[in-house]
């Protein structure tokens, strides 16, 4: 029987992309979405990949989801944290609203989605945690504290949790995307993509989905089992840790 992977924000963009390469390297998949039903549906009819509806800054929502996810496919044993939430601003003018909401969905989410399936993974001795930071929790971004610092959390979190799970068959890793071609940056404009963006990317293209994707399934993999407590930054040569 094929391990269950559970997705989040697994519908679109790059969570989209990380649940078919699942999908297409053996695993059962659960894709979670917050949000949009429509697009989810789509993604379901289209992909065949099953998908559930909860938000992740919510911890009793993340528990009866992961039940439900569980009661229908089995035990989660690979989980990619990748639900997250941008909301703009510079700091002066950023609002209490906008920091606890980037900080609920892309921090405590980690927390929220991970400490429900602990335990099972503990017992059964294999899980893998796999979450998707971003180039600004590494180097920050003006206008995105809030985001930062949240995905600089998401960092602090893999290294400890791995510490706490390598001896029982867990391992817990990362993953900094930069600028990935999703429908949310090619709606950048074209001459800011061009002219502000790419030069600074020294191979001279975004990145696309698929490319994170393959980086989470070999993370998830048997063939990655003495990776763990680390980042994978995929970010085009864009910024070196």
């Amino acid at each position: 029987m094929s391990r269950v992977a559970l997705v989040t924000g697994g519908t679109r963009g790059i969570g989209a992309a990380i649940s078919v390469a699942l999908k297409a390297a053996g695993y059962t998949v659960a894709a979670n979405y917050a949000g949009n039903e429509e697009k989810a549906k789509a993604f379901e009819a289209e992909t065949g990949i099953p998908t559930f509806k909860w938000d992740v800054s919510d911890y009793a929502a993340c528990v009866a989801g992961i039940g439900a996810v569980e009661a229908a496919l089995g035990p989660v044993e690979v989980l990619v944290n990748n639900a997250g939430i941008t909301r703009d601003a510079m700091f002066h003018k950023m609002t209490p609203q906008q920091w606890n909401e980037v900080i609920s969905t892309n921090l405590s989410g980690l927390f929220n989605m991970t400490h429900p399936i602990w335990s099972g993974m503990r017992d059964r001795g294999f899980g893998r945690i796999i979450s998707i930071s971003s180039i600004n929790g590494q180097k920050g971004q003006m206008g995105q504290v809030n985001y930062s610092a949240a995905k600089a959390g998401d960092l602090g979190f893999t290294k400890a949790l791995a510490q706490e799970g390598a001896a029982k068959g867990i391992t817990v890793n990362a993953v900094c995307p930069g600028y990935i071609g999703t429908e949310m940056v090619r709606a950048i404009p074209e001459k800011v993509l061009n002219e502000r963006i790419i030069p600074q990317i020294p191979v001279g293209r975004l990145g696309e989905p698929e490319e994170i994707a393959r980086c989470v399934v070999f993370l998830a993999s048997d063939d990655a089992g003495f990776i763990t407590g680390s980042t994978i930054s995929a970010n085009g040569g864009q910024f070196f840790v």
